[in-house]
């Protein structure tokens, strides 16, 4: 017997959606026929303004694939639907699963009915849908966006050659409540406390989430995941990274696969001179072998920039060789911009509530992690949205405030993105950025000695074995 579908008409557009018994499968999102038509008018209208809206639409726009049906009762409460309330109790900063439950059974969620289950039929369900729903939703929340923002980016002026800007880094999740059997011997300060970790990559031209994996060891090394979470991004890519990362052979393989990068030099690392493009005092511009010792050494040459500003030295390296490229300044001005991703993280952490874990359960904590990652890829494509329009730095667009006053301008029918952008100014939403600017010296191009023709830039690589598998503190502060 086929399945009813729901017209429902709500501030003239329209959401359709399978009624309850169709979505209680575990499903592949797909879209339905002239979804994507209905999709464009309204982003015409601006509907990205209101977020809960937003995530309706989309949500409404998603089919699931009928799984066959084991034996037992079937389903009652759609997964369509549980997905959805996890995005609003998200967006409304609910702190436990409970919150969940109470939506679906007793408020009503959209055009779905309220469903007649217990609390732990919510949690059950939970634990046992699996978070593949939600990576495809964020991935097409994602691809919507990015099309939304077209052309617009955060970085028009810094580093044009590269087809994308991005920046790797790992954060650990908070401690985890101790109601599992499991959990409750387990002393303090235990890794198997915390929440796991998060290998991410950030795009910093659109402001958007790029690639995230969860991964149980809160404690692993950063370089673990490293090559995994850059793999399939485009050659000619531009990738910053801290001090974790730094290692030759890490460095060897993102030339090697054609990607741009550029990071600190650490501290005690040795290196040789090659060539000279510019020196005056501790200003410092020239091509150089990592490593002096057979032992260790790196096979690609690189370029080190150094620089002294109020005291402190600065020095930073790129497989970049080429000045006229990629000038000094620059260098400073791409890495400076590495802390975007430090922020990201302070956003899905503390301002949409990462910080308090609703389950000890992984499968839960991946299900919470992708809910507020969906929903932070609004916020970020709305504050760049919003830093275009009013002609600022997207750092100067307060995220706190948007999650505090979006939804209450959207309640009250106002276009916020308007709201923002015409009384921002006015009452603080947009405001001088606090962030530190460095000031790198500018090196004029009359100045600069090329380099040698038949300079070599490549010779047999050896690395040191170093154990990078965990890290001996759960935290660690910036680099």
């Amino acid at each position: 017997m086929p399945h009813p579908i729901q017209l429902i008409r709500r501030r003239g557009w329209v959401a359709e959606a399978w009624a309850c018994e169709t979505i209680g499968m575990k499903a592949k999102v797909r879209l339905r026929p002239g979804w994507r038509a209905e999709q464009e008018r309204l982003e015409e209208e601006g509907i990205l303004g209101n977020i809960e809206r937003f995530v309706s639409n989309v949500i409404s726009g998603l089919k699931t694939k009928r799984s066959s049906q084991g034996p037992g009762r079937p389903a009652v409460m759609p997964a369509l639907a549980l997905w959805a309330g996890m995005l609003v109790c998200v967006l409304r900063k609910a702190t436990t699963q409970s919150a969940l439950w109470r939506l679906l059974r007793v408020e009503g969620l959209w055009w779905f009915p309220r469903y007649e289950v217990c609390d732990q039929a919510v949690y059950k369900r939970l634990a046992t849908e699996g978070i593949r729903p939600l990576v495809e939703l964020f991935e097409h929340v994602t691809s919507l966006l990015c099309k939304r923002l077209g052309q617009q980016s955060a970085m028009k002026k810094l580093a044009t050659f590269a087809k994308g800007i991005y920046v790797l880094d790992q954060s650990t999740l908070e401690k985890l409540a101790r109601k599992l059997p499991t959990l409750r011997g387990l002393p303090a300060g235990d890794p198997r406390l915390l929440g796991g970790a998060i290998a991410a990559l950030f795009d910093l031209r659109r402001q958007l989430w790029c690639k995230v994996i969860h991964t149980d060891n809160a404690v692993q090394n950063e370089k673990v995941l490293a090559r995994q979470v850059v793999e399939g991004l485009p050659a000619g890519s531009l990738i910053l990274a801290d001090l974790g990362y730094f290692a030759f052979a890490w460095f060897d393989w993102l030339t090697g696969h054609g990607y741009w990068w550029v990071s600190r030099l650490k501290g005690r690392v040795t290196y040789e001179l090659q060539h000279v493009y510019y020196e005056q005092g501790e200003t410092l511009d020239a091509i150089v072998w990592l490593g002096k010792y057979r032992a260790d050494r790196a096979a690609e040459a690189v370029r080190l920039v150094c620089f002294r500003i109020d005291g402190i030295l600065y020095r930073y390296v790129t497989n970049v060789l080429d000045p006229l490229v990629l000038p000094l300044e620059q260098i400073a001005a791409l890495y400076a911009r590495r802390w975007d991703i430090e922020m990201a993280f302070a956003l899905v952490k503390r301002s949409l509530g990462l910080h308090l874990l609703w389950s000890a359960k992984p499968q839960v904590i991946e299900q919470q992690l992708w809910a507020v990652l969906i929903i932070s890829q609004i916020l970020g494509a709305l504050r760049l949205e919003i830093a275009q329009r009013a002609g600022c730095d997207v750092f100067e667009v307060s995220i706190a405030l948007m999650v505090e006053y979006l939804p209450q301008y959207a309640a009250k029918g106002l276009d916020p993105i308007a709201t923002f952008v015409q009384h921002g100014r006015r009452v603080g939403f947009i405001r001088p950025s606090r962030r530190i600017q460095i000031r790198a010296p500018s090196i004029a191009p009359q100045h600069i000695v090329p380099m040698p023709q038949h300079l070599t830039l490549h010779r047999t690589a050896r690395y040191a074995q170093k154990n990078c598998t965990s890290r001996n503190q759960a935290h660690r502060g910036p680099d």
